[in-house]
């Protein structure tokens, strides 16, 4: 049975997102992704100016008269959006607003609902270092809720982060392209190769969580650190200006290196911060796509 406190956060995210998506992404997010096939919808007769290549010669020597038929094609609007959720120990983190964990549940909510309201299809992949839980691709306010609670209330037995192996699974069981948002703070390792193999089906979209302590350590004296990931501990002077600056350079280093590689594959990126609202950074998203496209 689900806690109390965890059907108050489902409540209340599907609440937020339902008024963010309404007032906000709904119509942000059918011009940016639109269909990416056309499909036959009917036969006309040719009028002045149409395309010569799409005349159906066939129909038009079936219709015994003079008269010439093309055919109709419209954009094939259903799109599959599939969620990649990064639910490694890393993520439990959050030293303003809220954990990783949980704006990457919130914005799982507005992808996903986006999609729904759009009548585009949803799907969650939860991981660690290994597969925790997929939810296929489906339509409907259920679908949506039961999303919504796997990502608050799903409990993973990994620790680490594999990125390449969710990738190749995603690519095992979504034939079909679709637009994918990996969401992740991206502490993992080479995820070249297989990320560009991915981009070349689907539409992949980095959400890059990221919280200010994971750039700029505060001065409080010695304290005890430990890798969430690998269980691996260590004490450390944080009062040391030396220590923390080598600290900010270091993760400066691993993120602009993690942008290169989504620049190099050709994958777009979203910056998540914990301490700014997230509808600032998807909004200035959807307005680079827009251009873009």
């Amino acid at each position: 049975m689900i806690p109390a406190h965890i059907l108050k956060k489902i409540k209340r995210i599907q609440i937020t997102t339902g008024r963010l998506v309404m007032d906000v992404f709904a119509g942000e997010y059918k011009s940016v992704f639109k269909g990416r096939g056309m499909e036959f919808n009917e036969v006309r007769e040719y009028l002045p100016g149409d395309e010569v290549r799409s005349i159906d010669w066939n129909v038009s020597a079936r219709s015994g008269s003079s008269k010439i038929f093309i055919k109709k094609y419209i954009e094939e609007r259903e799109l599959t959006v599939m969620i990649l959720l990064d639910a490694s120990h890393s993520t439990s983190f959050g030293t303003v607003n809220a954990l990783k964990r949980e704006i990457a549940a919130e914005l799982s909510s507005v992808l996903s609902a986006a999609a729904i309201k759009n009548n585009d299809r949803a799907g969650l992949i939860i991981f660690t270092d290994r597969i925790e839980k997929f939810i296929p691709p489906r339509k409907g306010v259920h679908h949506i809720f039961r999303m919504i609670r796997e990502t608050l209330y799903f409990q993973p037995k990994g620790k680490g982060t594999d990125i390449p192996m969710c990738l190749e699974y995603l690519n095992r069981v979504v034939t079909k392209s679709a637009i994918v948002f990996l969401i992740s703070d991206f502490y993992a390792q080479d995820i070249k190769k297989t990320l560009a193999v991915a981009n070349k089906r689907h539409d992949i979209v980095a959400v890059n969580i990221v919280d200010p302590r994971d750039i700029e350590m505060p001065s409080v004296g010695m304290v005890s650190l430990y890798d969430t990931e690998s269980g691996k501990g260590r004490y450390i002077d944080t009062a040391s200006k030396e220590l923390r600056e080598a600290y900010r350079k270091s993760q400066l280093k691993r993120i602009d290196a993690m942008k290169k590689v989504l620049y190099a594959t050709n994958v777009d990126n979203i910056e998540i911060r914990t301490d700014r609202p997230y509808t600032d950074s998807l909004i200035e998203f959807f307005k680079r796509r827009r251009v873009k496209r």
